[in-house]
């Protein structure tokens, strides 16, 4: 009975390793497909059986990509609105994290239900009023819009963050108080290092929807100057798809990819710590 168990535990473990196999296959496929692409000629893209492996690699596409649009000036300005916006952001949203899990607030939990209320109002119903607002106020055609308003926090991050810090025991913090700590002590001294983990999951999540965003870009950018990535990379998409110029476009996303990938990266240790203490409560 005993080495039946064994036996079907190892042959489900098997099956399992196998789907997994199978799902990281199918996830990264179009990732190395890209890369791939970005490395062929224009006429070796089409080839028949596909070429995983172009011979030989065309390395002169990520020097033409460089004279083929903005890119320069779109990636600096994607990196000033992606920064600057999860970082200040990352922080106020922590902050207010906090005050709404362990600060006695008058009225705080009518506060918070209020703003996740306003996630039910769809998106396309604030672009007209938003854009009007930011109009008036000479916005338009600047950076403005896409970094301001993320500037004071997000409220999936501070809802994530707020039932994180729920499993606190307010004790800790009353014991911090009694010894003499204020909050900003206790804040950056107690709470920033117990929710590091989490905070560093949710940086990687906003940081890759701000990078990837295009519906704000599009909406409040005309310059060339002004673009950002995503921006530079769909007019490479409307402007050289059409010479089936499909390996300088892909070339473009490898390298839009690049900060993702490297922030990823930076921050593997902490997405894998928050992974294994979310397993762990409750």
């Amino acid at each position: 009975m005993a080495m039946s168990r064994k036996s079907k535990y190892a042959t489900g473990n098997i099956v399992v390793s196998i789907l997994l196999a199978l799902g990281g296959i199918i996830m990264v496929a179009p990732l190395v497909w890209m890369l791939s692409t970005s490395l062929k000629t224009k006429e070796s893209v089409f080839a028949l059986p596909p070429e995983w492996i172009p011979r030989p690699a065309q390395w002169e596409n990520y020097l033409r990509v460089w004279e083929a649009g903005p890119l320069a000036s779109g990636i600096a300005n994607s990196m000033i609105v992606s920064f600057s916006v999860t970082i200040i952001g990352t922080i106020a949203s922590t902050m207010a994290a906090f005050a709404f899990a362990k600060l006695r607030l008058p009225g705080k939990n009518a506060i918070f239900i209020g703003l996740l209320a306003g996630l039910m109002i769809p998106m396309p119903t604030l672009l007209i009023p938003q854009f009007i607002m930011f109009s008036t106020i000479g916005w338009v055609d600047t950076l403005l819009p896409l970094i301001i308003p993320g500037l004071f926090g997000n409220i999936m991050m501070i809802f994530f963050l707020r039932q994180y810090l729920a499993s606190t025991p307010d004790s800790v913090i009353e014991a911090a108080k009694i010894d003499g700590a204020g909050y900003v002590r206790i804040f950056t001294t107690m709470i920033l290092p117990l929710i590091r983990p989490a905070i560093a999951a949710q940086f990687i999540l906003w940081f890759m929807a701000v990078w990837n965003d295009y519906i704000g870009p599009v909406i409040y950018l005309n310059s060339p100057e002004k673009m950002t990535l995503q921006l530079v990379i769909a007019n490479f998409n409307a402007a050289y798809a059409i010479q089936t110029d499909y390996p300088l476009i892909m070339t473009a996303s490898v390298i839009a990819l690049v900060p993702i990938f490297a922030i990823f990266v930076a921050f593997q240790r902490q997405i894998i710590e928050s992974v294994a203490l979310t397993g762990t409560k409750g």
